[in-house]
C-alpha cells in the first residue's frame, strides 16, 4: 500500500469516527476542503460511495461499513507495531485517547499531568471531556474512567481511589428560612436544584439509603443544571438544596468555608468511586499501558498517604 492510499484510508477512518468532517479535518491538522477531497479521491479509486453526506450529518454506506470494519483493526494493529518497535528505544510513544466525566478530570487526571509529561514526553494525551454515557469501543477511545456502578463487564478495571457518597446541601441562610429537611420525604417540600445527565430526557432521581434500601426521588425547584459544580454554586446563593457528589476540588471548600451545610448525611452512605477501564485485547499498546501503571501508581500513593 502506498503512502498515499493509506492517508486516504487513514482519513476516511477518522471521519467515520469523529462523525462530521469538521471534526476530523481537526483532528487531522488539515483543512475541511482538503478532507473532502481526500475522500472524494479514495472515493473515485474505489469507484463506490462510502458515506452519505448532508448538510446536517455523515453515515456509512454499505460498502463503507464494510471497508470501516475490516480497516480500522488493521489500522490499530499497525499503530500498536509501530509503537511496540518504538520501545527499544526505551519509552512509549504514540497518542492515547481518554474519555471521562468532568468531575473525574477535576480529580483523577489534573493533579497529574505534569508529571505524566515529564515522564512520557513522546506520549500525547487526549482528553475529551463528555458526562454522557459512551461506548469507548465504538467511539474510538483507548480508555475510559467512570463510576463503579456503570462499569461495563467486558471492560478491564482499574480502582483509582476509594469509595464515594453523594450529599445535599443549601446554603446557612437557605436552611434558616426554610428549615432543615431531616428524612428525603422532606425534600418534596423544599426548593432543589434539579441536574440533568448530559444525553438524558430525564432528570436524575436523587438516591438515598433508607432502612438498608436505596430509593429515589424525585425533587421539584426553581433551577436545572447539567454540571454539578453549576447546582453547588447555585445552592452557596440560596437557590435551593443541591445533591452532588462529595469531592474535594468544589464540594469541600465550600463546606469548610461555611457557605454549604450537608443535610441528609445519614441517608448518603458510599458507594463504589471511580474506575479507569479499557477492553480486553490481544495486547496493550505500551502508550496505554504506560498511562494505566502511571494512575494507578499515583492513586495508590495518594491513598498511602491519605491513610
Amino acid at each position: 500500500m502506498r503512502g498515499r492510499e493509506y492517508a486516504e484510508l487513514e482519513a476516511f477512518v477518522a471521519v467515520v469516527e469523529e462523525g462530521n468532517f469538521r471534526r476530523a479535518a481537526a483532528r487531522l491538522r488539515i483543512s475541511a476542503s482538503s478532507l473532502s477531497q481526500t475522500i472524494g479521491n479514495l472515493e473515485d479509486r474505489l469507484g463506490v460511495n462510502l458515506l452519505q453526506r448532508t448538510t446536517r450529518s455523515t453515515s456509512l454506506t454499505e460498502p463503507g461499513k464494510r471497508l470501516f470494519e475490516r480497516f480500522r483493526p488493521a489500522m490499530a494493529e499497525m499503530a500498536f507495531a509501530v509503537e511496540d518497535i518504538m520501545q527499544f528505544q526505551g519509552r512509549p510513544a504514540g497518542t492515547v485517547r481518554l474519555l471521562l466525566p468532568r468531575l473525574a478530570l477535576a480529580t483523577q487526571i489534573e493533579p497529574w499531568l505534569g508529571a505524566f509529561h515529564e515522564k512520557y514526553p513522546d506520549v500525547v494525551l487526549e482528553l475529551v471531556i463528555e458526562d454522557a454515557p459512551l461506548d469507548i469501543v465504538d467511539a474510538g477511545y483507548d480508555l475510559g474512567i467512570t463510576l463503579g456502578e456503570l462499569l461495563q463487564k467486558d471492560m478491564v478495571a482499574v480502582r483509582l481511589g476509594p469509595d464515594i457518597h453523594q450529599l445535599a446541601v443549601a446554603s446557612p441562610d437557605y436552611l434558616a428560612r426554610y428549615g432543615v429537611p431531616q428524612t428525603p420525604a422532606d425534600l418534596h417540600g423544599h426548593k432543589c436544584i434539579n441536574w440533568r445527565k448530559p444525553g438524558r430526557r430525564k432528570l436524575y432521581n436523587w438516591e438515598f439509603c433508607v432502612d438498608g434500601r436505596w430509593i429515589s426521588v424525585a425533587v421539584d425547584g426553581p433551577l436545572i443544571v447539567s454540571h454539578r459544580d453549576t447546582a453547588l454554586k447555585a445552592a452557596a446563593q440560596g437557590v435551593g438544596i443541591a445533591f452532588a457528589y462529595w469531592s474535594s476540588r468544589w464540594m469541600q471548600p465550600m463546606i469548610d468555608d461555611g457557605s454549604l451545610v450537608p443535610v441528609l448525611e445519614e441517608f448518603s452512605p458510599p458507594f463504589p468511586g471511580w474506575y479507569l477501564y479499557y477492553p480486553k485485547q490481544r495486547a496493550t499498546p505500551p502508550a496505554v499501558r504506560a498511562l494505566i501503571d502511571f494512575l494507578r501508581h499515583c492513586h495508590q500513593e495518594r491513598e498511602g498517604r491519605d491513610a
